[in-house]
């Protein structure tokens, strides 16, 4: 691996490139059919606000205005009660919740934000899985 330049980002990760080089598949992180949803005790049924497809989820994080791409992550049960929204939420592709630490989270952002990279993901909401792939500039020509 080439030395980076002084400005790169990872100067100021605690992990290096090498944590996050090559291809890896974080299992069950992302907004699906199958993400749970609160059930009122007394109707036996799933509140409005907590009922949403995987296309609106979808939908909603591509409309988030960014630069960075943004995810559908599942909401948790509680978050959907306390302040009554929906079973989702929207991230960036490398958010510390699909990507396991807040390490790993700044390292990709790291990369993602650095010319020595080229990050690629791939979002598969019916398994849930994402697939981060981090390659050297070079390689990806």
């Amino acid at each position: 691996m080439a030395k980076l330049p002084d400005d790169d980002p990872f100067h100021d990760c605690e992990l290096g490139p090498e944590a996050v080089l090559g291809t890896c598949t974080f299992e069950n992180v992302l907004f699906t059919d199958e993400t749970e949803t609160p059930v009122n005790v007394f109707t036996g049924k799933t509140p409005g606000h907590s009922q949403a497809t995987v296309e609106e989820a979808k939908e909603f994080a591509a409309s988030i205005d960014t630069e960075t791409p943004q995810i559908a992550l599942p909401a948790s049960v509680e978050t959907q009660i306390e302040t009554q929204s929906k079973p989702y939420t929207a991230a960036a592709f490398f958010h510390f919740k699909a990507t396991g630490s807040l390490e790993r989270h700044r390292a990709y952002h790291a990369a993602y934000e650095s010319n020595a990279f080229t990050v690629d993901f791939e979002a598969d909401y019916a398994s849930g899985d994402l697939t981060i792939t981090v390659k050297e500039a070079d390689e990806a020509i």
